[in-house]
């Protein structure tokens, strides 16, 4: 059962791997300098773990640094020693009775999605029975009938962070990624469920009863609401439209749908890596690197049309972005925003490296070490 669990975790994470051809076009200075700079960044991540194995006394901050590693061309695992199974040990240590892996209850379905993401990517069997009740805990903690809630619900079928008891797409998307990256069932409830809430958090007035909603393809953080930081009202934004074309893939609906179609082109259009895109902030700005470029993996298109008509490569934009903003130290973090912990390096290195993996990796680069 544990080696059925574990083969099917790793079909779950082919979606997120990158394609076959995605560094061919990128010039070998640039990618040598982006291997550099992720072997910095996780050479500092090393340097952040105390002696628990944690990474700020954090699951799910820890969970980031393990995935980072694990994903890195560098190809590493368990068998490379404690920096890797102190953390494993860490996370597993903060398993509760529920089937969540947290530290606190206030982030309990945040740091179990991204802790079973990490579990999934050591590719380890022994873990197949605590993946297996995060999954559970996952399902169970969406809003829906048990929690009273009908289909006709706002909220429905949407995930918060565990002790906020309001669910946003944010959340989602990353519940979404664990249950994807463990292979839940596709036929679970929880895909259709979850689409509800999705549909209503897309600005496309086709999909979307809500009557707030506009026709533009983006997204927006929850429905009808987006946080006070942005003071956009109500209009699509970067990290969030990353987010729900994430959940749309995830949950397995066509690229040809018209949902996925108008976020891919919101967010082809509104194109840019200056500011968090549809807004004039630079807050979550290192959440949407991190998100774009495991989306734009996702979707298996490396160039796209911008809205000036110009013909983009994000990878080699992603890679030369993240490679100038990382500090002599390895890390990165946000000079212009501290919302959202962006100014902490311990959280913004691990979405950095991430990212960076995704814009480097060609498929057969992807976790093997390099000689």
């Amino acid at each position: 059962m544990m080696k059925k669990i574990l083969l099917a975790s790793l079909a779950g994470l082919m979606l997120a791997a990158p394609s076959a051809h995605s560094a061919d076009a990128m010039d070998p200075q640039l990618r040598e300098k982006a291997r550099r700079a992720v072997d910095g960044g996780l050479h500092y991540l090393r340097g952040q773990q105390a002696e628990n194995g944690s990474v700020m006394n954090s699951v799910g901050i820890t969970a980031l640094s393990l995935r980072a590693f694990l994903e890195s061309h560098r190809g590493y695992n368990e068998g490379d020693g404690p920096f890797i199974t102190r953390q494993v040990e860490y996370i597993l240590g903060k398993k509760n009775d529920d089937g969540s892996i947290s530290e606190s209850l206030q982030n309990r379905s945040y740091n179990t999605a991204v802790a079973l993401v990490a579990l999934s990517a050591a590719k380890n069997p022994k873990y197949a029975d605590v993946i297996a009740i995060g999954q559970k805990f996952l399902t169970g903690h969406q809003i829906d009938e048990g929690e009273g809630y009908q289909p006709d619900h706002r909220y429905y079928g949407g995930v918060g962070y565990g002790g906020d008891e309001r669910p946003d797409m944010s959340n989602l998307y990353l519940a979404l990624e664990g249950l994807k990256a463990t292979a839940t069932d596709p036929k679970d409830p929880v895909w259709q469920k979850a689409l509800v809430f999705v549909n209503r958090s897309q600005n496309r007035s086709e999909s979307n009863d809500q009557p707030w909603a506009a026709n533009d393809g983006g997204f927006v953080y929850m429905p009808g609401w987006n946080p006070p930081e942005f003071a956009n009202g109500t209009g699509s934004y970067g990290g969030m439209t990353a987010a729900g074309l994430l959940s749309l893939l995830f949950a397995g609906v066509d690229k040809t749908d018209p949902r996925v179609q108008a976020a891919y082109k919101w967010m082809t259009t509104n194109f840019t890596l200056e500011l968090n895109p549809g807004t004039s902030k630079k807050h979550g700005l290192f959440y949407f690197y991190n998100a774009f470029a495991k989306v734009m993996t996702a979707y298996g298109e490396d160039t796209f049309t911008d809205g000036q008509g110009q013909k983009r490569n994000w990878k080699i934009e992603l890679a030369q972005k993240l490679v100038g903003l990382q500090a002599a130290d390895g890390t990165w973090s946000n000079a212009d925003s501290n919302a959202w912990w962006e100014d902490k390096p311990q959280l913004v290195t691990a979405w950095s490296v991430i990212a960076l993996e995704h814009a480097i990796a060609r498929a057969n680069e992807l976790r093997q070490p390099v000689v």
